[in-house]
């Protein structure tokens, strides 16, 4: 097997049937994660599932874990099942890691260490966690080590405690790229976005109702839906208790800018974004920019622009996570066959905007 096939390519639609069957045979081949509840499952999983555009599928539960979804507390997929073989080496590591960042240990583990651990060389397995994740084994230990902190400061720990805890040597490292990391400093995130002002007004267009919030440094989210009290929610769950106002005087000239755009009535707004992401997703986003409306992309060749050839899952689960609807235009990456793929905010959205691109 080479770098490219060590990884069993995941099928979207057979993946779903046996979501959708509960079929314990498929239980250690892949598991699948939601986008509203933020949870990865196993395919036999007796909890409610998922509607088809929430629903993304991962070849295990590391590159769930990396792309920023927790484990099921209900059907426990992390727990010990037959695993694909060519796989069993990569979650063997990304064990290793987990444990090596619980432990509070500064910095990422040698990659020649998990090596060892995995029994392969260190470039063999360099590639393959990639593949196979989507980032690499030390941002695969970074992303949990913001995970640990994340976690600490939201149950009330101490700042300083939680720092030292997650393994940063010094609390200046995670201040130094706190926007970077949790989107504001560590202090203000245990307060749950306390002291973060996010304005927002919602309006109807042709893709239905639509929320555009906006902070200090750009635009923060544009949302769409049916119903504002859904699209207030998406706004609301990662920090419940920022400051939210809705204000449609102060949002009116950038509101009516981004209607205009979605009604295809006139020119992308030429506003600040402000984009919170890891670095692997602001890689993606930054890509998805460059993509000319009327053209399309495949999740591959986003994998290839960035520099990630073997990342083409990680690509889709970043379109996934953008928050930026048509702004960031997720909509423009399409399977390797042309089909639509997911999108965030309802495949036929998708295949709308597509339409009235290809039209102009």
């Amino acid at each position: 097997m080479n770098a490219m096939t060590d990884t069993p390519a995941l099928d979207a639609a057979r993946c779903l049937d046996a979501v959708r069957r509960r079929d314990r045979g498929q239980d250690g081949r892949f598991v699948y994660a939601v986008l509203t509840t933020g949870v990865f499952c196993r395919p036999s999983c007796p909890s409610r599932q998922p509607k088809p555009e929430n629903a993304r599928f991962y070849a295990g539960p590391a590159a769930a874990r990396a792309a920023g979804f927790r484990p099921c507390k209900r059907c426990r997929p992390e727990a010990t099942v037959p695993l694909d073989p060519r796989l069993a080496a990569i979650e063997k590591v990304a064990a290793a890691i987990r444990e090596h960042v619980a432990a509070g240990a500064e910095g990422p583990p040698l990659l020649a260490d998990l090596a060892r651990t995995a029994g392969i060389s260190a470039g063999r397995l360099q590639r393959q966690f990639t593949e196979a994740v989507g980032i690499s084994p030390r941002a695969y230990a970074e992303a949990e080590r913001v995970a640990r902190l994340k976690k600490a400061l939201r149950a009330g720990h101490g700042v300083a405690d939680a720092v030292f805890d997650a393994g940063y040597g010094s609390g200046s490292r995670v201040y130094e790229k706190s926007d970077r990391r949790l989107g504001m400093t560590p202090a203000t995130y245990a307060r749950g976005g306390t002291g973060v002002d996010l304005t927002y007004a919602t309006a109807s267009c042709t893709l239905g109702r639509v929320l555009v919030a906006a902070s200090a440094r750009g635009i923060a989210a544009v949302e769409l839906g049916d119903d504002d009290a859904a699209l207030l929610e998406r706004l609301e769950r990662e920090f419940p208790r920022a400051m939210m106002t809705r204000d449609g005087a102060a949002m009116a000239d950038t509101l009516d800018q981004v209607v205009r755009y979605l009604d295809a009535r006139g020119p992308r707004p030429d506003l600040p974004l402000d984009i919170r992401a890891s670095a692997f997703r602001e890689r993606v986003w930054r890509a998805l920019l460059a993509i000319p409306a009327g053209e399309t992309r495949s999740y591959a060749e986003i994998a290839r622009a960035i520099g990630a050839p073997g990342a083409a899952r990680a690509v889709g689960t970043a379109c996934g996570a953008n928050r930026l609807a048509v702004l960031v235009p997720c909509h423009r990456v399409l399977r390797e066959d042309g089909s639509l793929g997911g999108y965030r905010w309802g495949l036929a959205r998708k295949e709308m905007l597509l339409a009235r691109e290809a039209k102009d």
